[in-house]
C-alpha cells in the first residue's frame, strides 16, 4: 500500500508532500471516473473533479503530517533485542591473528537476530566451558570494533603467558581461546557493559593512550568518533615492543588516512631494523611526550588544551606512570578516564573499633545472607572478600577481573553495608556492590545472589 510506504519516511516535509500528492492523484482519478460515466458533461463537472482532487490532497497532507515514521522490520527487531537478560549464544564467524600475541574473534548471534549497539569502550562478558576447570570460566574482553549497524561483535584477545619468576600458570581463558576456539565454536556472552566509555557527542579534543592489548577499546573509540562526529580531533598514541607485537597498525593507519583529524603516534620500546618507517620514536608513551609533542599540536589545531580529555588503557605500571604524570602536570582528574588490566593489591587497613577488632580476631562474625540462593553463613576476616566467601558456600557468582574494575561481579545489596579496602576502579550502580573487592561492614548483610 502507498500509505504504508509513506509511513516509513522519516522526514516530515517529504512525508507530508508525498501523502498530499497521493491524495491528489487518488481524488482526481476517482472523481474523473465518476464524471466519465455521465452521458453529458459540463464545466461544473470538471470543476467538481478539481475540487475533489484538492480536498483529497489536503486530507493526504494532514495524514502525512500527523503520522510518525513507522520502523521497518529490522529496526523493530533491533529495538526488541536492545539487550538480553542473561547468556546468549554466539558463533565465532572469523578468527584473525593480529600480532604475535593478539587474535581477533568475530562473534555473530547464533539465532541470527540483530545486535544492539554499544558505547565505545565497553566490554563483552563471555563464559567458557574449559575442560579440567571445576566450573565455567567467565572473562571480560573489550569490544575492539565499532559499526553503526552491528552484524558482529569483535573481541581481540592477548595470549597471556605465565609471569616470569612466579609459579603461576598461563592465562586459562586466553590460551583456550587461542588454541581451541575456532570458526564455528559457540560461546555464551552477556550484553555489552562497562563505564569506561567515550561520549561521541562532545567536540573537545581527545587523547587515546594505550600500550599492548590496551589498544582494543581505543579502536572502538576512534572509530566511533569518525562515524558520529568526524570533525572532532583525536590523538591516538600507542606503545608496543616492536612491529611483531603491534596489532591493528594498518587498520588505524587507514582510519587516519581517511580522517585528517585523527593524529597517530607510535613508540616502540625494542624496535627491529625492519620496523623503520612504521613508528615515530623509541621508548615509551609517557607524560613528557604529551607535554612536549602532543600539547603544542592540540594548541595549534584546536586551541583547547585545557578542555582535552584523556583516555588511558594498558598495563598497571604504564597506567600508574601516566596518571601520576598527568596529575603533576595539572590535568584535572575529571579529564582522565582509565581502565587497567589489574589492580595492585593493597594492605588491609587496621581495625579502628573494638567491634571490628573482635571480628578480625575471629571472636565474632557477620551474618551474610545470599537471598536468591537461600544460603546464610557467618563471615570472618580470614574468609576474604564476599566473592571468595560466596564461592566457599558453593555458589557460583559471575566475576572476571577480581580487582574492582570490570563490574562483572556487581550485585544488589538488600540490607546492611560493605566496605572496600580501597575505592574500586569501576563505579557500581546505586544500590549495588562489587563483591570481588568488598567485605561486610555491618553485623548483617543481605545480597541478591
Amino acid at each position: 500500500m502507498a500509505f504504508d510506504r509513506i509511513n516509513q519516511i522519516k522526514n516530515p516535509l517529504v512525508r507530508t508532500g508525498l501523502a498530499a500528492w497521493v491524495g491528489l492523484t487518488a481524488g482526481a482519478m476517482i472523481a474523473g471516473a465518476v464524471v466519465g460515466f455521465k452521458a453529458e458533461k459540463n464545466d461544473a463537472d470538471f470543476k467538481a473533479v478539481g475540487y475533489v482532487a484538492l480536498v483529497a490532497a489536503a486530507l493526504g497532507g494532514v495524514y502525512g503530517l500527523g503520522r510518525s515514521p513507522k520502523p521497518d522490520a529490522t529496526e523493530a527487531k533491533s529495538s526488541q533485542t536492545l539487550t538480553w537478560p542473561d547468556w546468549r549464544p554466539f558463533v565465532v564467524a572469523r578468527k584473525v591473528k593480529e600480532s604475535a600475541e593478539i587474535t581477533s574473534f568475530y562473534l555473530k548471534p547464533q539465532e541470527g537476530e540483530p545486535l544492539p549497539s554499544f558505547s565505545p569502550g565497553q566490554f563483552l562478558t563471555i563464559k567458557l566451558d574449559i575442560p579440567g576447570q571445576p566450573r565455567p570460566v567467565i572473562r571480560t574482553y573489550s569490544l575492539s570494533d565499532y559499526r553503526t549497524a552491528n552484524e558482529y561483535y569483535r573481541l581481540s584477545i592477548k595470549r597471556e603467558q605465565a609471569p616470569k619468576g612466579h609459579d603461576v600458570p598461563p592465562g586459562v581463558a586466553s590460551n583456550y581461546m587461542h588454541d581451541y576456539v575456532h570458526e564455528g565454536t559457540v560461546i555464551l556472552a552477556k550484553p555489552p557493559n562497562g563505564k569506561f566509555v567515550l561520549d561521541v557527542s562532545q567536540t573537545s579534543p581527545v587523547v587515546l593512550i594505550s600500550n599492548g592489548v590496551g589498544i582494543t577499546p581505543m579502536i572502538s573509540m576512534v572509530k566511533a568518533v569518525c562515524h558520529e562526529h568526524p570533525t572532532r580531533h583525536v590523538w591516538f598514541l600507542h606503545g608496543a615492543r616492536n612491529g611483531e607485537f603491534h596489532a591493528f597498525r594498518d587498520e588505524i593507519g587507514a582510519i587516519a588516512h581517511e580522517f585528517p583529524n585523527v593524529h597517530v603516534y607510535y613508540r616502540y620500546s625494542q624496535p627491529r631494523p625492519e620496523d623503520k618507517g612504521q613508528y615515530h620514536g623509541d621508548g615509551y608513551v609517557d607524560t613528557e611526550m604529551l607535554k612536549s609533542l602532543i600539547a603544542p599540536e592540540i594548541e595549534q589545531e584546536t586551541g583547547a588544551v585545557s578542555e582535552t580529555d584523556y583516555f588511558l588503557c594498558g598495563s598497571p605500571g604504564f597506567m600508574d606512570s601516566l596518571r601520576n604524570g598527568l596529575s603533576e602536570w595539572g590535568v584535572p582528574k575529571d579529564k582522565v578516564a582509565f581502565e587497567a588490566f589489574s589492580q595492585p593489591n593493597v594492605a588491609s587497613k587496621e581495625p579502628t573499633s573494638v567491634d571490628e577488632k573482635a571480628i578480625r580476631d575471629g571472636k565474632a562474625g557477620i551474618e551474610v545472607m545470599f537471598e536468591k540462593s537461600g544460603v546464610t553463613a557467618v563471615w570472618t576476616p580470614d574468609q576474604g572478600t564476599l566473592l571468595e566467601f560466596a564461592e566457599a558456600q558453593g555458589l557460583n557468582p559471575d566475576y572476571s577481573c577480581r580487582a574492582g574494575i570490570c563490574l562483572t561481579c556487581m550485585c544488589a545489596i538488600k540490607d546492611g553495608e560493605v566496605e572496600y579496602d580501597e575505592p574500586p576502579t569501576g563505579t557500581p550502580d546505586e544500590g549495588t556492590v562489587l563483591i570481588c573487592v568488598s567485605k561486610p561492614k555491618t553485623d548483617r548483610v543481605i545480597l541478591e545472589l
